[in-house]
């Protein structure tokens, strides 16, 4: 019966007393035979450590093994048990080593803990002594004397111990018999003593057959065949400078570096004394390592040595002269670490996406960092480079906590990709590193925040319902529903109406229309309140004011307040036949219910009875004389005036000014006769120009009986102003007082003194204050008699022309 494949006996000899474990601080062992199946149960860890198994699985339980490629044993989650998961040759990890410990770790998660295991491999005689070499050549001289000493190199066996050579066998002959000796490292080796003198002439070679047997059960052989050259005699053996030579190799050293040189001398001469050198006792590993120049002892790096792979080397070396005598020496090399392997980084454990609002210190995932060197060069220094929210906290042995350190904010950055370096403290050092993507989660911590602080939208009166007026747009920097705006108008009130009567606005897009059409003489702006929101849940928002202004366009026409439109009142200006070139004579006063360009005003004379007479100021709407009045010129002139605004298109309205050249009202015929029609208007003008071109004397004396008139009554310059003095309550609420668009300027000021032509006085003489003006003793006086001296009638005659009742034209 067998276990494994192994006798009985040996399973319980070994299998349940190897099979003991022990726990101290923490660590388990375990003992067990090499070469045991895979899936073979080494033991159930998870009962040894006290560990519950129904959580192994959720803390990830797992084998982690320290400087091994390969995975020899693992954990089973469901059970706990520990098991064989690849073949095991203790030869292979171990050598020669008495014990065999091969160390790996119990790693678990949630919280993070860690225990060593050991694992003792016991040896099992799996493998035969085997002889450096299946023929042994050897020369001894035919004089060698009985009891004559010849050395066998050892027969190797990869097992220990019991398993290992026990002894030597022989086999019957006729000179040889066989010696069993062990060396001072506690080889067995075999020496061939002669029992009967050789003789050449009888017998030039011997061969014999030597066995090399272990302890094991079953029992391994390994055979070689001695060949024995029958020669002159020899009887000096080399002999080793040192029993032990030692040696340092750095790891990676460049092949054909020389490790050592070992030396044999032989004290004879000639050929026997010819020493070369040969390897006795070499493992397969480093038979493949090194090489050994057979003349000179120089053993030589032959293969890139790795010194994780192997540390140590021990090598016998054979010295043996030309005619068989030997000796053998031990060469013991220690391969040096090199900082060879930069330190490797695993990610155990990483959160998918970690919330904004985490709170500073919250592990997000776990680092585990090895190097397969030793001492210094394996001690591992982890960092993180950039400048992010995020630390490295050691934990337990090799392994890391990333935790973030900071307030996290998605708007500011969605993603980190942080970079983990890790570097050892060999020299010079190496390092390595990985990228880690931490993605951060979204909530709804922003508002919607507006473009501007506040928006202003322009629209013409008189617009479409429906039209556009403009447009809000609010940014929230969230994610998805967290930044997706809504638009609404908030309650309130224009003029006393809803304010959604007037706009209305797009809950997607921020676009604002117009519900109604506006009038600019009704109302010139208003106010809204918007407000965004987003979709988050609890929902934020924000509001803005958004200013509507009403441009105007012109759709009013001027509107003539002096003179007043005919059929209302008739009224006649006085213009004094002194008047000079340049003097004031009336003011054509109008107003426009627009604004702006829509309400500058501008006045043209369209029509006249003497065209070139009098003009009127384009701006001021008043007329003036162009030059200065002659005796020749018609007493009753007709002005046609018309007012445009400056909007586009323009609109314009027309009045008509009736003039009366006259210095004395006694002169002033029927005034009704002043409508006369525009042909007799013509005819008198030819008339007069048929008078001058006939009479040229005629028209000389009359300048000049003019010209001693006015020498002789020095008769002052005069200037009558004609214009009206409207309070402000005659204009309608809604006209613009703009200097210059047809309303009175402020620098006129008008004192009325006489009504002329009608009953109700809409008009009345008075003077202006302007620089314009004649100087206050030269203007028209301001009484009844006063005005009478000034045209030679009484007082009661004028009053009784003033008492006119009737419309003049």
């Amino acid at each position: 019966m067998a276990y494994f494949g192994f006798p009985i006996n040996l399973i319980y000899g070994s299998l349940f007393l190897l099979l003991g474990l022990h726990l101290s601080n923490g660590d388990v062992s375990y003992s067990f035979p090499e070469e045991m199946k895979r899936g073979s149960v080494i033991g159930n860890i998870a009962k040894d450590l006290g560990l519950q198994v129904n959580r192994l699985p959720s803390r990830r339980a797992r084998i982690v093994l320290e400087g091994n490629r390969k995975r020899f044993c693992d954990i089973n989650a469901d059970t706990g048990e520990l098991f064989v998961a690849d073949r095991i040759d203790r030869e292979e990890h171990c050598g020669a080593k008495i014990l065999c410990i091969l160390k790996c770790e119990l790693v678990l998660e949630d919280p993070l803990e860690s225990h060593r295991i050991s694992l003792q491999i016991q040896d099992v005689n799996d493998n035969p002594p085997v002889f450096v070499k299946d023929v042994v050549k050897l020369e001894i001289g035919e004089s060698a004397p009985k009891g004559s000493r010849y050395r066998i190199n050892a027969a190797r066996d990869a097992d220990i111990g019991q398993n290992a050579v026990q002894n030597y066998i022989l086999h019957k002959n006729d000179y040889f018999s066989l010696n069993v000796l062990t060396n001072s490292v506690g080889t067995k080796y075999s020496e061939i003593v002669l029992d009967r003198e050789l003789d050449r002439e009888e017998q030039q070679e011997v061969s014999l057959l030597l066995t090399a047997v272990d302890g094991g059960s079953p029992q391994r052989s390994g055979t070689a065949v001695i060949q024995i050259t029958v020669l002159d005699a020899n009887d000096n053996a080399p002999v080793f400078s040192q029993a032990i030579y030692e040696a340092t190799l750095p790891e990676n050293s460049p092949v054909d570096t020389v490790v050592l040189t070992v030396t044999a001398t032989d004290a004879d001469e000639s050929m026997n004394g010819k020493v070369t050198y040969e390897f006795s006792g070499i493992s397969e590993v480093a038979k493949k390592i090194f090489s050994l120049n057979e003349y000179t002892g120089e053993i030589i790096v032959a293969k890139n040595v790795d010194y994780e792979e192997e540390s140590k080397f021990e090598i016998l070396i054979e010295g043996k002269d030309g005619y068989g005598l030997s000796s053998e020496a031990k060469v013991v090399i220690d391969i040096t670490d090199v900082n060879d392997h930069a330190p490797v980084i695993h990610i155990n454990s990483l959160a998918n996406s970690i919330p904004e609002n985490v709170s500073p210190g919250t592990e997000v995932g776990i680092i585990n960092v090895q190097d397969r060197d030793s001492e210094k060069n394996g001690q591992v220094r982890c960092s993180i480079q950039q400048t992010v929210p995020f630390k490295l906290v050691p934990s337990i042995k090799n392994y890391y906590s990333v935790v973030s350190t900071g307030q996290l904010d998605r708007e500011l950055v969605s993603d980190y990709n942080i970079t983990i370096t890790a570097t050892d403290e060999g020299s010079p050092p190496l390092s390595s590193s990985k990228s880690v993507q931490l993605s951060v989660a979204d909530i709804n911590d922003n508002p919607p925040v507006f473009e501007e602080q506040s928006y202003s939208a322009y629209v013409s009166e008189n617009n479409k319902a429906g039209s556009s007026l403009c447009s809000v747009t609010a940014r929230d920097p969230d994610w998805r529903q967290n930044g997706t705006v809504v638009y609404s108008l908030l309650a309130g009130e224009v003029n006393g109406a809803p304010v959604s009567s007037y706009v209305s606005v797009n809950g997607d897009t921020g676009v604002i229309h117009a519900v109604r059409s506006f009038d600019y003489e009704q109302l010139r702006s208003f106010k809204v309140q918007v407000m965004a929101r987003d979709n988050g849940s609890p929902p934020l928002s924000s509001n803005v004011t958004v200013s509507v202004f009403i441009s105007d366009v012109n759709d009013n026409c001027p509107q003539i307040l002096y003179p007043a439109p005919e059929g209302n009142s008739f009224m006649t200006e006085l213009v004094p036949k002194a008047a000079h070139g340049g003097s004031l004579v009336s003011k054509v006063i109008a107003v426009d219910a627009d604004s702006g360009q829509n309400a500058w005003l501008s006045y043209h004379i369209v029509k006249s009875t003497d065209p070139g007479l009098f003009t009127i100021g384009v701006h001021s709407g008043e007329i003036r004389t162009q030059r200065d009045i002659s005796e020749s010129d018609s007493m009753k002139q007709n002005l046609i005036v018309a007012v445009k605004d400056n909007g586009q298109p323009s609109l314009s309205a027309t009045c008509s000014m009736y003039l009366l050249i006259s210095d004395n009202l006694a002169e002033v015929p029927e005034l009704k006769d002043m409508s006369y029609d525009e042909k007799n208007s013509k005819l008198t003008s030819y008339l007069i120009i048929a008078l001058v071109c006939v009479s040229t004397f005629f028209l000389t004396f009359i300048i000049i009986i003019l010209g001693v008139r006015f020498c002789r009554r020095r008769k002052p310059r005069l200037l009558f102003d004609g214009a009206v003095a409207i309070p402000s309550a005659y204009l309608p609420p809604n006209y613009a007082d703009v200097d210059g668009t047809g309303t009175l300027r402020s620098t006129y000021n008008y004192d009325a003194y006489l009504t002329t032509g009608s009953r109700t006085s809409d008009f009345k003489f008075v003077t202006s204050y302007n620089d314009n003006t004649l100087p206050a003793d030269q203007t028209l006086r301001k009484s009844p008699s006063d005005f009478a001296e000034v045209f030679g009638q009484s007082e009661e005659s004028l009053e009784a022309m003033l008492k006119w009742s009737d419309p003049l034209f």
